[in-house]
């Protein structure tokens, strides 16, 4: 899908607030109500914008520990595959999950309130996928940047 300069407008000003008003937006872009909202309901059905959420404070809701977890798979069988993806989905601790090239396969992010819960999702839950062959853990220090938005030029 191409996008003109409205639309560049109206997906870079909902990344920054998704609960921005119709008439709002449509101000802000140069639009009246009607047609804006034709605009944002066409890059909703094209799957431009997927879903709209509230990102939440992570130290505010108790969950400041971040670890990437990269995970090499003992054999690269279809079978194995899909259900290592079917259990990386059922954890609630898995931010994001990558399938990745190198010498691993998958590359995870997960949140959690601190190292020791992290050691418990990775014996009780990870380490029992039979597939897995090996899980390196990184451990996030600070956050240098977090961004959600992608830029749309």
């Amino acid at each position: 899908m191409k996008f003109d300069e409205i639309d560049k407008k109206i997906l870079n000003i909902l990344q920054d607030n998704g609960r921005i008003t119709n008439a709002d937006l449509a101000s802000k872009v140069g639009l009246s109500p009607p047609p804006m909202l034709e605009r944002v309901k066409k890059l909703e059905k094209n799957g431009v914008i997927t879903k709209y959420v509230a990102l939440l404070d992570p130290k505010k809701i108790n969950k400041s520990t971040i670890v990437f977890v990269s995970i090499t798979l003992a054999r690269h069988r279809l079978k194995s595959i899909d259900l290592v993806k079917e259990e990386f989905k059922k954890c609630p601790e898995i931010l994001e999950c990558y399938s990745i090239t190198g010498e691993e396969d998958y590359l995870l992010k997960v949140l959690v309130t601190n190292v020791e819960e992290y050691e418990n999702f990775m014996l009780r839950k990870l380490a029992k996928i039979p597939a897995i062959s090996r899980i390196k853990s990184f451990i996030v220090l600070s956050t240098v940047k977090y961004e959600t938005k992608t830029a749309i030029e």
